[in-house]
């Protein structure tokens, strides 16, 4: 069953919430991160199935380009909005996609959007801030290891992935060896791709900047948080580069004819304000793996 209580609207009869499998899905504001100025981030919650979840929105309105990897709504083009919300450990559906545009409907979202998962607490957001730039980090770290990891045979399943609660432990994960509590996945015929829904991404990264940049920084810029992440993960304690399935999502506003920011590398004056910000965030999220908050 997925409900829950309803926010009250002060423009006119509430809307018929939109429904999957004959449930409503419904959710209410909690309060709203403080940041910089700019496209401020909504931490709500809902009910889905018996679990008490949070998501966070952003109301981008017009303007506004995201370049992200993002399961729904991933690429460089216009966002009106852009989503993160947690799903259960064990996530069973085999359509994120539609699961996060279900959640986005429910919260009145229109136009094109960007939707992140992740089994982490939403409502355990920390936040990094460096002239004008804001990051807003999940961090789930439950599953981690390094990016580069010897080849496999079996595929990826996510029960073998998922079923374990986004808690951090003191132990690095080492890649994909399952566990007890993570059974191995049964290989698939020779030449037939298993159907197992993504794992919903760990570590959440949702940049916004107050300036335009070029498609070309969009891309870099996604690269300066990546790189900000590892550093910060490194710093925290951690023997990783992240988990399997980290997603970055960076928001700026559209470029005039100047074409914006030529550059958001790390030595570029706005990549230096998004590494900044995305370490101090990732760091805050990462410490307690470790102890050390």
């Amino acid at each position: 069953m997925i409900g829950g209580a309803r926010r009250p609207r002060e423009d006119g009869p509430e809307p018929v919430p939109p429904s999957h499998q004959g449930c409503a899905i419904d959710s209410v504001r909690v309060h709203l991160p403080a940041q910089c100025a700019g496209p401020r981030a909504e931490l709500c919650d809902r009910h889905e199935d018996g679990h008490h979840l949070h998501h966070l929105v952003w109301r981008l309105g017009p303007g506004v380009r995201v370049c992200s990897s993002a399961v729904l709504g991933g690429g460089i083009g216009p966002r009106a909005w852009i989503l993160n919300a947690q799903v259960p450990g064990g996530y069973p559906r085999l359509d994120p996609d539609r699961h996060l545009a279900e959640i986005a409907a429910a919260e009145g979202l229109s136009g094109p959007g960007a939707g992140l998962m992740t089994a982490a607490e939403v409502a355990a957001y920390t936040t990094g801030r460096d002239g004008g730039v804001t990051a807003t980090v999940t961090t789930g770290l439950g599953v981690r290891g390094w990016a580069a990891t010897p080849e496999t045979t079996a595929p990826e399943s996510l029960a073998s992935q998922t079923a374990a609660p986004e808690c951090a432990t003191d132990e690095p994960a080492t890649g994909e060896t399952p566990t007890p509590e993570t059974p191995a996945p049964e290989p698939a015929a020779p030449g037939m791709e298993p159907r197992t829904p993504p794992r919903p991404g760990t570590v959440n990264i949702v940049v916004v900047l107050p300036v335009a940049l070029s498609d070309a920084a969009l891309v870099n810029a996604v690269a300066t948080a990546t790189e900000a992440k590892v550093q910060a993960l490194l710093d925290a304690g951690l023997d990783c580069s992240g988990t399997p399935t980290d997603a970055v999502c960076v928001a700026a506003p559209e470029p005039g004819p100047d074409g914006g920011e030529p550059f958001a590398g790390p030595r570029s004056p706005w990549g230096a304000r998004i590494a900044r910000a995305v370490h101090a965030a990732v760091l805050a999220g990462a410490r307690p793996a470790r102890g050390l908050s």
